[in-house]
């Protein structure tokens, strides 16, 4: 004997019968059967709808009724021929008939009880299986269709009755030894209390149904059918690359689906399980695919974790109070107050102290619970031994499932660390004695993130995916945007790095993708994006609150640095090559490095100093293993590295700085590299990163631009050098005539700096730096007479563009 089960969806409509009846046709031939059915999809909710309208008086419940006999007249049309139709749809009739009596006697009495609603959404199974055994006899295969209400008796708890089993079993057994056919299809969902009358088993009440059958006639398997290939390791609304489990445990399964999974429900596998019944799930709509076989032991699977669900709208009780500590009796009064109220407790956990207890409940049930409680604890609450209950809202329950866990040591730890990576807090906390499942209480909001995050931590491929944000799309953006969309199959398949650019945004044009923005054509999409400001683009960011999140300034905007604290608070990567905020006042720069310590957040700006040099990594190191900076000399301007060494008086100095400008070296307002502004940034960011307390104003700037060259605009800044030419051909002349060069140079000893040009000699160590390259000499501790030297292209796009995309690699892996 088999029992299949088959849900609403696999019943929706005829077509889908048609395939029911297939897979019940193919069953039927190894052995007998019994069939159970959930009403035709929707219609329990509309008989529901429709005893509402009747009990507020609304004559509306009459077209609904009208509408439900449409679909199922419809269903009958199809699956029925016209010789056996007649007859059926009388009987048909006569149900539809009973329903509107009922919703008229409902209707003018204003009054719809838990026993008349139970009589009423009855009448979905009670058609489903009618038309389905309908469609077997005009088919000549025998069947026997009986209603469930004369086998399975309840008490009268209406709504949620519970089975008598006793005499259920007794009653199955007696009619199945009876029954000379192979086919019996029943209603499920409905049963009968001592006085006949109809009941309901709750939700998930047909599956139950089945597995009442297939326990009492010890079945060789219960099948569930329904509109997906069986139990996934997470939700398929949350995770992409979900996997389907093939086999499971009893007690697995039974975890999964009591926080959340809702393949199957947890009364299911009850009856089941006692007999030692395999439970197999299986999808109506591709019955070739294998499904999930729920058994006794799947010990021949190794993997730690089974699944990972999630329940929402979670509310959170605390009772608390100095007055429980070392008092027996707190507990049990709690949840004798609850249970009074019928609440059922989802989560308990218990500071070891027992100045306070943490319940989680369903968000409905909150009002009622701190009614109950509070009565129930009023003595106390009123001389201050205990708090009234505190009720918190916004919450959801994340569950980490396996019976493998108890086996390995860590699983707790790596749960909580990678959610505390994200930037997920952790609100409670439960885990029983079994090992089976952790359960962490986190903001709902996080839901998503925590899912997803957790599920590319024990169950992915070892590919991480990296959700990477940027604004600017300059010169440098376009760049970066170019390298990533070249190297991301390279990242994917040599680095286990899945980098999606979801957000990209110019100027006050802003795009975002979820899926990731299409970077080949990045320029038009942002031509014709929305206006977005960087405030609204930050809000998204935090909206979408997506795992991995990076973002990347790649512009010279203030208003965007400003934003950094939000996105590290909020556990997202910053990569700036925007020198703002790490050469702004020392409280803001000591702030960020803080607030990225603080939430494990990195925060990056190797860019700052040197485009794309590992500059800032090599001080860091240095400083990491213990050594000690004691002088730097650079030279960090790729821009006026450029111009001195090709400024030789054949042409202007002016047409020089204008030809670095269109290579792409200078800032957008090249002053900024002239006038050293730029220089002084980059050696103050270095001083500090060395461990020192400096501001701009402590950096001496020996500027060598006459000064109305700083003035007005950036063309009058080109006419004003014109007009001074014979002044940098003098600084030029003076230094060939001593065989000396120019160069624009850094330097930091002793806790001072200065930047200013200077004319080193032939034996210097940046006599030799050519076209736009930059150099930095660190002179440490272990580096005392020979220092560490760093030393490359310090300007251009390419190189630039690159030296962002290390940091987000950087950040990535961390």
């Amino acid at each position: 004997m088999k029992v299949l089960k088959f849900g609403g969806s696999s019943i929706g409509n005829a077509e889908n019968i048609e395939k029911v009846v297939e897979i019940v046709k193919s069953a039927t031939e190894k052995s007998s059967c019994a069939v159970v059915l959930s009403a035709m999809q929707g219609t329990t909710d509309d008989l529901i709808e429709a005893g509402k309208l009747a009990e507020s008086g609304d004559e509306i419940f009459r077209e609904k009724i009208n509408e439900i006999e449409a679909e199922h007249f419809e269903a009958i049309r199809v699956l029925v021929p016209v010789s056996d139709r007649n007859a059926f749809l009388d009987s048909v009739k006569k149900r539809i008939g009973e329903l509107e009596n009922i919703c008229e006697g409902v209707f003018l009495l204003h009054e719809l009880s838990p026993r008349t609603l139970d009589r009423i959404v009855g009448y979905g199974e009670i058609l489903s299986t009618s038309i389905f055994a309908a469609k077997f006899n005009s088919l000549g295969i025998k069947n026997v269709w009986k209603d469930s209400r004369e086998l399975i008796s309840t008490d009268s708890n209406f709504g949620f009755a519970t089975v008598n089993f006793e005499k259920t079993n007794a009653q199955i057994k007696h009619f199945f030894k009876n029954s000379s056919s192979k086919l019996h299809i029943l209603p499920g969902f409905i049963a009968s209390d001592a006085d006949g009358a109809t009941t309901t088993l709750g939700r998930g009440g047909s599956d139950y149904t089945a597995a009442i059958l297939a326990a009492a006639l010890d079945a060789e398997v219960l099948e569930i059918w329904t509109d997906v290939s069986g139990m996934m390791t997470a939700d398929p609304r949350f995770v992409r690359n979900v996997r389907q489990i093939p086999r499971i445990s009893y007690r697995e399964a039974m975890e999964l689906s009591h926080f959340g999974a809702r393949v199957i429900y947890p009364p299911t596998i009850q009856p089941v399980m006692a007999k030692g019944i395999p439970l197999w799930v299986k999808n109506t709509f591709a019955p070739e695919d294998f499904g999930t076989l729920i058994e006794a032991e799947t010990s021949s699977e190794k993997e730690i974790i089974r699944g990972i669900s999630s329940i929402d709208k979670i509310l959170v009780l605390n009772l608390e109070g100095s007055g429980m500590v070392g008092i027996p009796g707190f507990s049990k009064r709690l949840f004798d107050a609850l249970s009074r109220a019928n609440i059922n407790v989802i989560l308990i956990t218990q500071s070891s102290s027992e100045h306070s207890i943490c319940v989680a409940i369903e968000e409905k049930f909150g009002k009622l619970a701190k009614e109950s409680v509070d009565k129930e604890f009023e003595y106390e609450i009123s001389v201050g031994k205990i708090e009234p209950l505190r009720v918190e809202s916004g919450f959801s329950i994340l569950a980490l499932v396996g019976d493998n866990m108890k086996a390995h040591t860590g699983v707790s730890g790596k749960m909580f660390a990678t959610l505390g990576s994200q930037g997920i807090n952790i609100h409670a906390i439960a885990q029983g004695s079994s090992e089976r499942n952790i359960s962490a209480i986190i903001n709902s909001r996080d839901v998503q993130k925590a899912v997803n995050t957790l599920h590319e931590e024990f169950f992915s491929d070892g590919n991480k995916q990296i959700n990477v944000f940027v604004v600017g799309f300059g010169t440098v953006g376009k760049k970066l945007i170019e390298q990533i969309n070249l190297q991301s199959e390279f990242l994917r398949e040599n680095m286990r790095l899945n980098l999606r650019v979801v957000g990209l945004a110019k100027s006050r044009n802003k795009i975002f993708d979820e899926e990731g923005v299409e970077l080949s054509n990045a320029e038009n999409l942002l031509k014709n994006a929305p206006p977005l400001n960087i405030a609204e683009f930050t809000d998204l960011i935090l909206e979408k609150n997506l795992r991995n999140s990076i973002f990347v300034d790649v512009t010279a905007n203030a208003d965007v640095a400003e934003i950094y604290p939000k996105l590290l608070e909020k556990s997202v990567s910053i990569i700036a090559c925007n020198k703002i905020a790490a050469s702004s006042d020392y409280t803001n720069y000591r702030k960020l490095k803080d607030l990225s310590r603080e939430f494990g957040t990195p925060f990056l700006f190797e860019t700052n100093v040197g485009a794309g040099l590992p500059i800032i990594n090599t001080l860091n190191d240095l400083m990491r293993s213990g050594d000690e900076i004691k002088r730097i000399e650079a030279v960090l301007s790729g821009t006026l590295n450029f111009v001195f060494n090709n400024y030789d008086g054949s042409r202007s100095f002016s047409s020089v700085v204008r030809q670095a400008q269109d290579e792409g070296y200078t800032e957008p307002d090249p002053r900024l590299d002239l006038s050293g502004t730029d220089v002084a940034r980059k050696i103050l960011i270095l001083a500090r990163e060395a461990g020192f307390n400096l501001e701009m104003p402590d950096i001496e700037n020996k500027g060598f631009l006459p000064e109305s060259c700083l003035e007005g605009s950036v063309e009058d800044f080109y006419s004003e050098m014109e007009k001074h030419e014979s002044y940098f051909r003098e600084l030029f002349e003076t230094a060939k005539s001593q065989n000396l060069s120019l160069k624009y140079i850094a330097s930091f000893d002793n806790g001072k700096a200065s930047v200013g040009l200077q004319s080193i000699d032939k034996a210097h160590n940046f006599a030799n730096l050519s076209g736009k390259d930059n150099a930095v000499l660190f002179y440490t501790n272990r580096y005392a007479d020979l220092p560490l030297v760093v030393k490359g292209a310090g300007a251009g796009a390419d190189v630039t563009a690159a030296g962002v995309f290390a940091d987000i690699i950087r950040a990535a892996r961390i």
